[in-house]
């Protein structure tokens, strides 16, 4: 029985010794696991960093903002080209870092606030189906004024127009907003030249833009990306969107 007993203590033993060996081959070595670490943040970290030698594409947002009207132009101006290179900083901004609730329910982060925004060549504004407290917000309208000060291009898609009228900054140019929403601005605003928004789906003028908002988001975006690379690249990103099978689209 004590010969039993010892080669059974003997299995065991070797048993465990095999288990624990078979682990720690299957685990990460400890003085791995940082490397692990790096590795996981590396693939999980934005793959287009801030680089302060490219023009920079500020999408602002707020609470109950329409998320296609900020994914459009991000989609738009996030492509890059045919070589694979980033061609812009493409960037969110809000009056504070915390999560932004879209009309739609979904979550995004800001990247910026008003007071740190970098240097912008172009902002964007969005719309919300209730812009009552965003053109009453004096942090917002102040910001709008002052990034007119330093863009290149502001453009408004949807009742972004009413923002756009509440800062001032574009009395005395064409604009058009949402279908069906052109009187009301007109009333409110009546320095802006608005246009029919049942006939006129984009319109520029100098160095504002403007669209119906929605999916015409894509519009005012690539009309833009146009003017700041080429025809060219203009072709590349809407193949690589797939406009044309959009266009073509038949029920």
């Amino acid at each position: 029985m004590n010969g039993v007993k010892i080669i059974a203590a003997i299995l065991f033993t070797t048993l465990i010794a095999s288990c624990n060996s078979e682990k720690s081959k299957n685990e990460p070595k400890a003085e791995n696991v940082n490397e692990i670490g790096k590795a996981s943040d590396t693939l999980t970290k934005h793959l287009k960093p801030f680089n302060p030698e490219l023009p920079t594409i500020g999408l602002l947002m707020f609470s109950g903002v329409l998320q296609g009207e900020v994914v459009a132009t991000s989609d738009v101006f996030g492509k890059p080209n045919q070589n694979m290179e980033q061609l812009f900083n493409v960037i969110t901004i809000a009056e504070t870092l915390n999560p932004i609730t879209t009309e739609e329910g979904m979550h995004f982060v800001p990247d910026f606030t008003f007071e740190n925004c970098p240097k912008l060549t172009a902002l964007f504004v969005p719309s919300g189906y209730d812009m009552y407290a965003q053109i009453h917000n004096k942090k917002m309208v102040d910001f709008v004024r002052k990034k007119n000060e330093e863009t290149k291009y502001i453009v408004s898609n949807c009742a972004g127009a009413q923002l756009i009228g509440a800062s001032g900054i574009a009395d005395g140019h064409k604009i058009v907003t949402y279908i069906g929403g052109g009187k009301q601005l007109q009333k409110d605003y009546p320095n802006l030249k608005v246009q029919n928004d049942s006939l006129v789906t984009f319109v520029e003028d100098g160095k504002f833009s403007s669209s119906n908002g929605n999916l015409t988001s894509y519009i005012s975006a690539l009309n833009l990306l146009e003017k700041m690379t080429s025809v060219e690249h203009r072709e590349f990103v809407e193949s690589y969107l797939y406009i044309d099978r959009l266009k073509n689209w038949e029920r």
